[in-house]
C-alpha cells in the first residue's frame, strides 16, 4: 500500500496526471453546485459586477476572473448578459486546471494560472474546498499527521506535524481531546493571499463549506462525492475530495495580502442583498397571466434553493476588497 499524508495525496488524487479535475470532470455531475441550481445565482453576480464596475469607474478594462471555473457557466451567463457598453470594456478569465471546453466562446481566457493583475471582480465559487491540505489528529503523545493509504483510503497515525502546521492549529483549530481533529488550513490561506494580492483594484469573493473558529468540526469534514453521491474520501482519483473551508483564517490572509475591506457572511444573506427573494408571485397572476404565473413560481423555487440556510444558502461567503469600498449591496450586510 502507498502511504501519505492527507495533503499530497489529494493534490495527487484532484491534479495529478490522471487526477479528477486534471481528465476534465466537471463538478455538476457529481454535486449540486450553486451554478446549477439555477441562473438566479449568475444574475445575482451580475448585479455585483456591475456594482464593482462603477465603484472603479467604469474602466476601460474590466476583469472577471473565475477560480476553478469548471466548464466557465457563470463566465458564459455574466458575457452572454453584458449591456454593450459592459461587453466591450469585459475580460472574462477562466482560471481551470482541465482542457478547455468545446464551444466555450473565443472572448472567455482560458488559462490554468491566475493572472498577474486584476482590475475588477474575482470569483472563486467552490475552489478553496479543493485545495489540498493535511489532516493533524490529537493523541496521547501529542499531535500526529494522519495518513492515508492512496488506493483505499484507510488512514494511520504518522509522525509529528511540522511547526507551520502546529502553529496555524494553535491560531485557528485548537486540538483539546485525544480524537480530535483538524484539517489544517494554511495552504489555503496562502492560495486565498495569492488571489488579494494580484487585486490592483477591485473585488474578491469566495463562496464555499465553510466553518468559523466558533463551529469547526471536531472530528474534520473530509468527504468525498461521485456521480451525486457522498462516497467516502478514496485519494485514487475516482472521487471529488474536499474539506469545509476555515474562511474566518482566510479573511485574516487576505487583510495581510493588501486587502481594504472585508465582510465574512453567509450565501443566504449575500443573495438576499442582491435582490433574490424566494417569494411565490401573486396568486392573482394565474387567472391574469397563467404563463408568467408558472414562470415566477419556477424562479421562486429556484431562488428558495439558493437561499436555503440547510443547504445552499448556508454557505459561506468571503468578500475583500482592494482599492475600493467594500459594493453597496454588500456592504450593508457589515454589523
Amino acid at each position: 500500500m502507498t502511504w501519505a499524508s492527507w495533503r499530497p495525496a489529494m493534490e495527487l488524487a484532484l491534479y495529478g496526471e490522471d487526477g479528477f479535475y486534471r481528465r476534465g470532470e466537471r463538478p455538476a455531475e457529481h454535486f449540486r453546485t450553486s451554478v446549477s441550481a439555477s441562473s438566479r445565482f449568475t444574475s445575482a453576480l451580475a448585479r455585483l459586477l456591475g456594482e464593482v464596475d462603477e465603484a472603479l469607474g467604469r474602466p476601460d478594462r474590466l476583469d472577471v476572473v473565475d477560480v476553478g471555473a469548471g466548464c466557465a457557466g457563470i463566465l458564459r451567463h455574466l458575457l452572454g448578459h453584458a449591456g454593450p457598453d459592459l461587453a466591450e470594456r469585459l475580460r472574462p478569465i477562466a482560471v481551470e486546471v482541465a482542457p478547455r471546453p468545446d464551444g466555450l466562446p473565443d472572448a472567455i481566457e482560458w488559462r490554468s494560472t491566475l493572472p498577474e493583475s486584476v482590475t475588477g471582480l474575482v470569483i472563486a465559487n467552490e475552489w478553496l474546498d479543493n485545495v489540498p491540505l493535511d489532516v493533524v489528529e490529537q493523541t496521547d503523545r501529542g499531535p500526529r499527521l494522519v495518513e492515508v493509504c492512496r488506493t483505499s483510503g484507510t488512514e494511520r497515525l504518522g509522525p509529528p506535524p511540522t511547526p507551520e502546521d502546529l502553529d496555524w492549529a494553535a491560531d485557528w483549530w485548537p486540538l483539546t481531546e485525544p480524537g480530535d481533529r483538524a484539517e489544517i488550513g494554511h495552504p489555503r490561506c496562502r492560495a486565498w493571499a495569492a488571489v488579494v494580492e494580484r487585486l490592483d483594484a477591485g473585488l474578491a469573493v469566495a463562496m464555499d463549506y465553510a466553518h468559523t473558529r466558533t463551529s469547526r468540526p471536531p472530528y474534520g469534514s473530509l468527504t468525498g462525492y461521485r456521480d451525486g453521491a457522498t462516497v467516502a474520501p478514496v485519494p485514487d482519483g475516482s472521487c471529488d475530495i474536499t474539506a469545509h473551508v476555515a474562511l474566518d483564517a482566510c479573511a485574516a490572509a487576505g487583510e495581510r495580502a493588501g486587502a481594504n475591506a472585508t465582510l465574512l457572511t453567509t450565501q443566504r444573506d449575500a443573495l438576499r442583498a442582491l435582490g433574490l427573494t424566494g417569494a411565490r408571485p401573486p396568486l392573482d397572476l394565474a387567472h391574469s397571466d397563467p404563463r408568467a404565473y408558472l414562470v415566477g413560481l419556477r424562479t421562486a423555487g429556484e431562488e428558495a434553493e439558493l437561499l436555503d440556510a440547510s443547504g445552499l444558502g448556508g454557505f459561506g461567503w468571503l468578500a475583500q476588497s482592494v482599492g475600493m469600498p467594500l459594493p453597496p449591496s454588500l456592504a450593508g450586510l457589515r454589523p
